[in-house]
């Protein structure tokens, strides 16, 4: 059993696993025997006290009968920073780009070591 962080969040996995347990007309007890797994890690994941791995909440979804279907959108960008910034980094002289180009990969850098 794997309770890795995963994309989705506690009210997303709970909410899901409650409904489709729901739906299927089962028990805890029963999720937990389909699944191969105990009691208390299905009613932990309903509870929202931890968010499975992608792995395990489509094991847990699947000895319910259901499949979790994903797929990727853009999001629409409103607002951006981004540009914000646009006019300033065009008044940086070419030397200059280079410099805050190497300040944001320093920063990136350090930023992974955390």
């Amino acid at each position: 059993m794997s309770y890795k962080h995963a994309p989705q969040s506690t009210e997303n996995s709970a909410s899901l696993l409650v409904q489709a347990r729901a739906k299927a007309g089962i028990a805890q007890r029963e999720l937990a025997a389909r699944a191969q797994t105990s009691q208390s890690v299905v009613a932990r994941i309903e509870r929202g006290q931890t968010i499975p791995s992608v792995e395990t909440l489509d094991r847990l979804l699947a000895a319910a009968g259901f499949e979790l279907k994903r797929t990727l959108q853009l999001k629409p960008v409103v607002h951006s920073h981004m540009l914000e910034d646009s006019a300033r980094i065009l008044r940086l002289s070419p030397v200059e780009r280079l410099r805050e180009v190497a300040n944001v990969s320093r920063f990136i850098a350090g930023a992974r070591r955390v």
